[in-house]
């Protein structure tokens, strides 16, 4: 029996544009993202992200990376005598493949940084209102928060608390308005 070999997977590729949702023009809403992914990917807690715990997360989102291609692009990153990347590290890199992407961070004209914090509110509203009905659902913040493997998406009515300490209208939903005054209300302590 004649047994063709398996297709290698496919790989995923920056030839299509990348979202603009890789870097927010808004520094503080950027920063308080940025943080969360760190996080997320520092799976032990100790405030480095190895190349292992890279891997891994790439592994988990989709995006499998070979180990040879990971150490090449991080490897630069990575402080002498370091397991891994730092905070600071991990925003370098960060910083440097936006800007290889996209291009240096242009300033905003006065009076345009209203419009583009907006753009990047709205931007951050639509991924969690994933059926795009102008409000935020428990059942999507659970979909979203289970996305990100955050240990709160196993329990819906923690979900439920989440909401109703921001649903100032008591209707079981967020809309855009109380998302932005939520987004708005935190502080992010480093940035």
């Amino acid at each position: 029996m004649d047994t063709a070999p398996a297709p290698a997977p496919a790989k995923p590729s920056l030839s299509r544009k990348p979202s603009p949702s890789f870097r927010l023009r808004n520094g503080s809403l950027n920063a308080l993202r940025l943080r969360r992914v760190f996080d997320l990917f520092d799976r032990n807690g100790d405030g480095e992200i190895t190349l292992d715990e890279m891997a891994a997360a790439l592994d988990t989102l989709g995006l499998g990376a070979d180990r040879a291609s990971l150490e090449a692009t991080v490897g630069a990153y990575i402080p002498a005598g370091a397991a891994g990347l730092g905070f600071e590290d991990f925003e370098g890199l960060h910083r440097a493949l936006g800007d290889a992407l996209f291009g240096p961070i242009v300033e905003e004209e006065p009076g345009k940084e209203g419009e583009a914090e907006d753009e990047d509110m709205k931007e951050a509203f639509r991924v969690f209102d994933e059926n795009g009905d102008g409000f935020i659902s428990a059942a999507e913040l659970q979909a979203v928060l289970k996305k990100l493997g955050l240990a709160e998406a196993r329990n819906l009515a923690a979900v439920q608390e989440m909401i109703c300490n921001v649903d100032r209208d008591r209707d079981g939903q967020v809309d855009f308005g109380e998302f932005k005054c939520m987004m708005q209300g935190i502080t992010v302590w480093g940035a």
